[in-house]
């Protein structure tokens, strides 16, 4: 199995909740970035450790929290070193919206796995965008580029859509299966 990890912020827990579902399916650790911006004892050494990681914030404002954004900006000393060079990256976010700008937030986690040279995995799920869909459908919000979900912010992170943390699973067996391949090839 290879070795991955899903870093992240939640501000209110619906990140949070994503986080374990792309956990599962990929069969991740979890390294949560506190509400100051900062990673737990020993989070840049799993970082450093990991085959591939998966980044994940909310989208506020049409960007990253500013969390994930100093975790981000802390990763100079990786990139630097190139520690995560030819790692596999993938990213998801979750906002109150059905668009809310989430791709402006992956767009800019994709920049930061491209400013890492990591290798990005989109999300590979064909879209619920017929008449017949369903708001709990995999991929409702028919997303390309990573995984997305949108919580009403009036509600706990127990009230997002089913269908939404199915996505995130299925999107973090996928990076998991891709990581695994470029693993073996490796070899």
């Amino acid at each position: 199995m290879p070795n991955l990890v899903v870093v992240f912020h939640s501000g209110y827990g619906h990140t949070q909740r994503m986080a374990q579902a792309v956990a599962d399916g990929a069969q991740a650790r979890l390294v949560a970035i506190d509400a100051d911006g900062n990673l737990p004892p020993g989070g840049w050494d799993h970082l450093k450790a990991a085959d591939g990681i998966i980044f994940g914030a909310p989208t506020y404002m049409g960007s990253p929290s500013w969390q994930f954004k100093k975790f981000a900006d802390a990763s100079s000393r990786q990139w630097y070193a190139q520690d995560w060079k030819d790692k596999v990256a993938a990213g998801f976010t979750n906002s109150g919206g059905m668009s809310g700008d989430k791709f402006n937030t992956l767009v800019a986690l994709f920049a930061l796995a491209m400013q890492h040279s990591m290798v990005w995995v989109s999300q590979g799920l064909m879209p619920s965008n017929m008449k017949a869909s369903k708001r709990d459908d995999v991929n409702y919000l028919v997303s390309y580029a990573g995984a997305m979900a949108a919580s009403p912010v009036d509600t706990s992170a127990d009230a997002m859509s089913p269908g939404d943390l199915e996505t995130a699973r299925l999107f973090g067996v996928r990076v998991r299966d891709i990581t695994q391949r470029m693993k073996g090839s490796a070899a």
